[in-house]
């Protein structure tokens, strides 16, 4: 017999993605478990669940095919049709056991009942609890014949153990004609177990709230235009390069481009932007939010799980299901808990039938009991209930964290370093000043500088040339041998002349003097100004100077970071002046300026060279290989802009008090994660030696079967409520 894996690291069995391309089979208590055919859950005996089912065909979710537990979970119509069975399972058994206690001895000896018996109270007890054995708790019969045919132990065979000894022996005793039964024993227990996995359903089934939000967020059709004609189609059927049409009020079923029209439409469902967001021809719809005023066409660009929303989702349907470096751990103890339980169980029978004079009612008693309450479901459920309701509530706030492990590795954070361009500021930057030469024209240098511009997406390039629109000034088209040098400025010809803009670095480069205009582009530089200097034919002709808008929540958010015991550093290519401008006004002691994006890895190398434990925080794009090179990589961005693959967490939203929010979140969910472990491990500890009668000679303490099942219950009960408490926290998520 193998040892029982409480959640087993066989990857042929547990693996999400056990046959590619193929129906995988998972489980509603257990989702990381994953079979590429039916069957019991490894972990809890309970009926997998086949994926890419579109329809259940019954209510019965026990002996028939289920919905894929992805949607099961997430999906509330199905949701729900799972835990109404476990309700009702839980609910038949309860009413039975209401007369099964009132005839059993339990009822007649410690409740003093004296019920009319039109036939013997022994058989009135066998029939009203052989239902409850093999109907209500046939997850657990059913679920531990299969495991033991498969050559493994768990907790069904455990519970089935327990059951099936108190039912059989009693059905021998009534057989008999013997007096004292385990009937109730038999019922109790069963009911008592299935309280505990409707509880902790409900429980898993509320921490996915966020995801099934986000589900709802598709309009189930859309309006796309096909041969010429309108028609309505599922928003699933629709394909590549599909014409949709928008009308007021009207979800966006998929990520696309505007194609005609112009509206403003809501992203703060699924971003989180708060504003309306005003959208025309060439700019991009992302499926989920909401237009509000125009009608518009788009057309589909991504997708089904090409788009934004569908990354988010199975991005924190993978963060819920993946396992906390503490909880394999915890897996391997509750394998071996299994067997401890039959080994314990069995000892506590030979012991007290053997070797005292108790009786064999005594000694089964205290076996039963000790198998009953060794169940490791506790064990189990104690951090991925955590991990699944911070995750959940993170998605809430558009905070997406990968995995547990990044949840994990938070606590061990003591240094933070920041972007400015773009996370500690707007990252829109505005023309503030310009300073010409004389005898050059300030709308001509203007114009000039935005020609070459014209070929780089840099903030500061798309400043001037926003400047030079909002001037109304004609910008010349007809450019020459372009060439950007990265992190420094652009070059180019325009009208015979060659233009070079950016940094003092690429002036010496280029053996520009600067030195007519050395005063005015220091005294910019002290005010906090990004200065681009314009160059014409080798020559000097003037300076553009701009300046980009702190994020109003930036310097509290320093603040919290700090107050968090995190060494908070700057980075930025901006020059040195710059950067100590900026820093002061947050409050920072330390950066690092005039950095290129390519050397942005080697500073938090530089940090971890120093024994430090790094976040990064950046775009998720130009700061790819720092957040890389990060312990956490932090992506911030714009919702749709973000590049969701680079970061370990990610923020949907521009929202430097995101990253205090999503570490306050980690931290506290880490918390709740080594609460639960800590109390599932002294649960295991206690329970079982309380089981087995080792306090029973010297302080008289036992547990009836039905007892031990409730606590065990119980156990499983806390771990998972106190898990949900972790909603608490979302009070601090918030400036």
């Amino acid at each position: 017999m193998e040892k029982c894996d409480h959640h087993s690291n066989n990857q042929a069995n547990l693996s999400p993605t056990a046959k590619e391309g193929g129906i995988v089979y998972t489980c509603p208590m257990h989702p990381e478990v994953g079979k590429n055919e039916p069957g019991n859950c490894p972990a809890c005996g309970m009926p997998l669940i086949p994926k890419n089912v579109s329809k259940p065909d019954s209510d019965d979710f026990s002996q028939q095919s289920h919905q894929d537990h992805e949607a099961a979970m997430t999906n509330p119509q199905i949701a729900k049709k799972m835990e109404a069975d476990m309700r009702r399972r839980f609910w038949v058994s309860f009413l039975l056991s209401i007369p099964i206690i009132m005839y059993s001895p339990l009822g007649i000896n410690y409740f003093g009942l004296n019920l009319p018996t039109p036939i013997p109270a022994n058989w009135i007890l066998f029939i009203l609890t052989t239902p409850i054995v093999f109907w209500t708790g046939s997850i657990f019969t059913v679920g531990a014949y299969v495991s033991l045919k498969a050559r493994r132990l768990n907790m069904a065979v455990l519970i089935a153990t327990g059951v099936l000894a108190a039912y059989l022996f009693s059905v021998l005793l009534t057989l008999t004609g013997g007096n004292e039964t385990f009937y109730e024993a038999a019922a109790l227990l069963v009911t008592f177990v299935l309280f505990g996995h409707w509880m902790e359903m409900k429980s898993r089934r509320g921490t996915s709230d966020a995801l099934r939000a986000l589900f709802d967020l598709v309009p189930p059709q859309a309006n796309v235009i096909r041969d010429g004609k309108e028609i309505t189609v599922k928003s699933a059927d629709i394909v590549h390069d599909d014409i949709v049409v928008l009308r007021p009020g009207d979800k966006v079923p998929v990520d696309g481009v505007i194609t005609e029209g112009e509206t403003s439409i809501d992203e703060s469902l699924v971003t989180g932007e708060s504003l309306p967001v005003t959208k025309t021809v060439g700019e991009g719809v992302v499926g989920g939010s909401v237009n509000l005023t125009g009608s518009v066409k788009f057309k589909a660009t991504q997708v089904g799980s090409e788009t934004v929303l569908a990354q988010i989702i199975k991005l924190v349907e993978t963060a819920q299901n993946s396992k906390a470096p503490g909880q394999r751990i915890a897996d391997r103890a509750a394998g071996w808990l299994v067997i401890v339980a039959v080994g314990s169980g069995l000892a506590a029978f030979l012991s007290w039938y053997f070797g005292t004079d108790v009786g064999l009612m005594t000694a089964l008693t205290f076996a039963v009991s000790t198998v009953v309450i060794a169940c490791p479901d506790a064990l189990g459920l104690a951090t991925p209930t955590a991990v699944a309701v911070g995750t959940g509530i993170g998605a809430k706030h558009n905070i997406l964290i990968k995995d547990a492990a990044t949840l994990e590795n938070t606590s061990r954070l003591n240094a933070i370093i920041l972007d400015k361009t773009g996370t500690l500021t707007e990252g829109k930057p505005k023309v503030t000043d310009i300073v010409v030469e004389k005898g050059i024209d300030e709308n001509e240098l203007l114009a000039l500088a935005s020609a070459v511009e014209t070929g780089s997406n840099h903030p500061i390039s798309l400043a001037i040339i926003e400047e030079t629109k909002r001037r109304q000034l004609t910008i010349n088209n007809k450019i020459e041998k372009f060439e950007s040098i990265s992190g420094h400025g652009v070059s180019a010809v325009v009208g015979g002349k060659k233009i070079v803009t950016g940094t003092e670095r690429l002036m010496e480069q280029e053996n520009i003097n600067l030195s007519s205009l050395r005063s005015q582009i220091d005294r910019l530089l002290e005010n906090g100004n990004t200065v681009s200097i314009v160059a014409i034919d080798g020559q000097v002709a003037g300076v553009v100077a701009v300046a980009d808008t702190l994020r109003p929540t930036a310097k509290k958010a320093v603040t919290a970071l700090e107050a968090l015991g995190l060494e908070t550093v700057m980075i930025t290519g901006d020059h040195d002046r710059v950067a100590a401008s900026v820093a002061k006004e947050l409050g920072i002691d330390r950066y690092f300026a005039q950095i290129l994006p390519e050397e942005k890895a080697n500073h938090v190398k530089k940090l971890q060279g120093e024994g430090k434990f790094v976040a990064m925080v950046g775009d998720g794009i130009n700061d790819a290989p720092a957040l890389a090179q990060a312990d956490i990589g932090i992506a911030i961005g714009a919702g749709t802009d973000v590049a969701i693959e680079t970061g370990n967490i990610v923020l949907m939203k521009s929202d430097p008090y995101d990253i205090v929010a999503a570490l306050r979140l980690s931290k506290a969910t880490v918390v709740k994660m080594k609460q639960n472990l800590f109390w599932a491990a002294i649960y295991n500890m206690l329970a079982i030696p309380v089981a087995a009668g080792v306090f029973y000679s010297s302080l008289g303490w036992s547990l009836r079967p039905e007892i031990a099942a409730l606590l065990m219950s119980a156990s499983s009960i806390i771990v998972a409520t106190n898990a949900v408490l972790l909603k608490r926290v979302e009070s601090k998520l918030t400036v």
